[in-house]
């Protein structure tokens, strides 16, 4: 069902006229709202770290803003692959992407670190058509068949899909390697999904992150760089942060993680609608 639900959606919102599909996602967000279950709770809860100056009335109408936001991101998410090259490109704007760039450019390799802000399929692909293929690594959803769909999709837009679980146990190694090839790699990296996570500040409050960006670029000399994303009207804004230098010893991936967690929690700050964490992060929730 979960997979025939995401074919439907795929492909019905890429046949029907864009104004439609987006007014439909949003009435959808809207009523995922009024029911407020436990998911819709998660997130007021999250959201609350991010505005805690907001009373509760606040509060729900910031949540109200942040399901559609979500719900933006699947809209979009299913007919990115309509889109055309200049649409991609042209509809992404940047702060200090020389951050990017510089880094590139050295050929040590990046490693892009980013929280599940507005969209980062749509960040991704303008990677890639920015001329910088990239590495990154996905969540195995199940059934199956759904978690190739995704594959699939990211694939065509020009990512490189390894599998977090499940797969030959070599991701961690075809990370190194690609990373020591000089290539670009992005880890969403606001959710601890192992066991081996760190736990940082987070908006003020302890949570676990996953030191996989950090750990891969010590073991690498790959630069980690955290960025943020928020959308500006019909605009994608992606916000490249100061790069996270090496630390070593044996507390220095939490360090690194920590200066991470600072990044996301600037970013968040800036435009907590556009938080999409309908799960656990913090200490005290798990």
């Amino acid at each position: 069902m979960n997979d025939w639900l995401f074919g439907a959606g795929w492909a019905l919102s890429k046949r029907v006229p864009e104004p439609v599909a987006r007014a439909a996602f949003a009435a959808v967000g809207d009523q995922i709202w009024r029911r407020r279950g436990a998911g819709v709770q998660r997130l007021e809860a999250n959201l609350r770290r991010a505005s805690p100056a907001h009373d509760d009335a606040q509060l729900r109408a910031l949540s109200r803003r942040a399901l559609r936001s979500y719900l933006r991101y699947w809209c979009e998410t299913f007919r990115l692959p309509t889109w055309s090259v200049d649409r991609v490109v042209s509809s992404v704007v940047t702060d200090d992407e020389h951050y990017l760039r510089d880094a590139y450019a050295a050929g040590d390799g990046v490693v892009i670190a980013l929280p599940h802000t507005a969209n980062w399929d749509h960040a991704g692909a303008w990677v890639a058509l920015s001329g910088m293929p990239f590495t990154t690594v996905a969540e195995r959803l199940r059934p199956e068949r759904l978690y190739q769909r995704f594959v699939a999709y990211r694939e065509s837009l020009g990512m490189e899909v390894l599998p977090l679980t499940g797969g030959d146990g070599a991701t961690f190694h075809t990370l190194v390697e690609r990373a020591r090839a000089g290539r670009l790699i992005c880890l969403v990296a606001d959710r601890d999904l192992s066991s081996s996570g760190v736990e940082v500040d987070l908006l003020g409050e302890a949570a676990r992150l996953p030191a996989g960006p950090a750990v891969l670029s010590r073991s690498t000399r790959a630069v980690l760089l955290p960025a943020t994303l928020s959308y500006q009207g019909a605009l994608l804004r992606i916000r490249f942060h100061r790069p996270v230098p090496r630390v070593a010893g044996a507390d220095g991936a939490r360090i690194m993680t920590q200066q991470v967690a600072d990044a996301f929690s600037a970013g968040i700050r800036a435009h907590p609608e556009d938080w999409h964490m309908l799960q656990r992060v913090f200490a005290a929730d798990l």
